[in-house]
């Protein structure tokens, strides 16, 4: 395994992470004397599997479902000095009542302190608001510091980049979970701010919010030979010397080894990326037209700004995937959790788009007589089911 500096925490992060979403037994909060015996043992698989190769960080969260309560079991058996742990607790209205979540989580995982613990979900202005203002969820974060119960400070968030970069900017944390990778670089100004402020960049899903990597399409498969999906879009991100670690949110031991891959060939990033890239924007371009391939995202208006909250970008984007590289499965699966996301996924689908009126809001895209048939063509072709976040399933 790699291990990179993990921001002004000076701790050595493993390039992958072993991330607690897909293990568990169930996404809701289930007595440990309900949990299936293959499924504890699966786990203990994982995470042993994990250490095994050097992935010493392992991490998780509040509303994982059954995965603190299952770890709790396995964790005491390790030697503390051994791994790295992170938890992520959501900013409410009541601080105590962060505090009181905290001290719920350190109970099921058995643990006496967690190396790192974000505040999970700094997404808009209200989350901001409970993490940051005069006595929030953030204060309570240095008291639990002090009192020896975390070591380091961070957030995580699914929000706009200027939500990320105003947060980064308070200079209150040391290292930022964020989604980054190769279909979705939105958020770069956000990791170059972070590492302004030599924070630990931790990315998120890589794999599956990075495009369902793991079922890719043939169209995708074949772009990005000779790699696989995975490993081109673990090697592009990795070849970024600001980006620290990458999750991998295995389901069961097997699932680090196309991810191990990856390692032989970081020293060969300069020589395997071009061609990939090149093809994969060419594929674009082609299927999509060269000129709204590089201006399709110029005067979009913010979602507030929209009439019926529709999720402009997000639906282009979306559209443009499906299109150029036949993700559409991805697509669906991404555009039909609008509505049903909350500040997670925010923003409407494009259902009703043929009853608004979109000329004040486009009026400074160069496709402003396009986009509301572009946005009602997406709704045809990735709508018709209903999707909720895997912490709802």
């Amino acid at each position: 395994m790699q291990y990179r500096r993990f921001g002004r925490t000076e701790l050595q992060m493993p390039i992958f992470s072993c991330g607690g979403m897909r293990y568990q037994h169930k996404w809701q909060d289930v007595p440990l004397s309900e949990i299936p015996d293959d499924n504890q043992l699966n786990l203990e698989a994982t995470i042993n599997r994990s250490l095994e190769l050097g992935i010493n960080h392992i991490e998780t969260a509040r509303f994982y479902g059954s995965s603190e309560v299952q770890l709790g079991q396995i964790l005491p058996k390790l030697d503390r000095k051994d791994y790295i742990f992170q938890t992520k607790v959501p900013p409410v209205a009541d601080p105590q009542e962060f505090r009181q979540t905290f001290e719920l989580c350190m109970s099921r995982l058995n643990l006496e302190y967690v190396d790192l613990l974000g505040i999970h979900g700094i997404n808009d202005r209200e989350t901001a608001d409970y993490a940051l203002r005069t006595g929030g969820c953030w204060e309570v974060a240095k008291q639990l510091q002090a009192e020896g119960k975390v070591r380091f400070i961070g957030f995580s968030t699914h929000g706009t980049t200027e939500t990320i970069v105003q947060t980064i900017e308070t200079d209150r944390f040391d290292y930022v979970n964020l989604h980054w990778y190769y279909i979705n670089q939105t958020n770069w100004a956000a990791i170059e701010a972070a590492t302004r402020h030599d924070m630990g960049v931790f990315i998120i899903s890589p794999t599956n919010k990075g495009g369902l990597l793991n079922q890719p399409s043939a169209k995708l498969v074949e772009l990005c030979q000779p790699l696989s999906p995975i490993v081109f879009n673990n090697l592009f991100c990795l070849s970024h010397s600001q980006v620290h670690t990458l999750s991998i949110g295995a389901a069961k031991p097997s699932d680090f080894d196309e991810h191990l891959k990856t390692l032989p060939l970081l020293e060969r990033a300069a020589e395997l990326l071009p061609p990939i890239i090149d093809r994969l924007e060419r594929a674009a371009a082609d299927k999509l037209g060269e000129e709204w391939v590089k201006t399709w995202r110029e005067g979009l208006p913010a979602l507030s700004d929209t009439p019926g909250n529709i999720n402009i970008h997000t639906i282009l984007w979306l559209r443009n995937l499906a299109i150029a590289y036949d993700m559409v499965e991805y697509g669906q699966m991404r555009y039909n959790l609008l509505e049903n996301g909350g500040h997670w996924f925010p923003g409407a689908k494009a259902t009703n788009v043929k009853e608004l009126d979109f000329s004040t809001c486009l009026a400074n895209s160069p496709h402003a007589t396009t986009i509301p048939d572009l946005l009602w063509d997406t709704d045809r072709l990735l709508g018709g089911m209903e999707v909720k976040r895997l912490s709802q399933s």
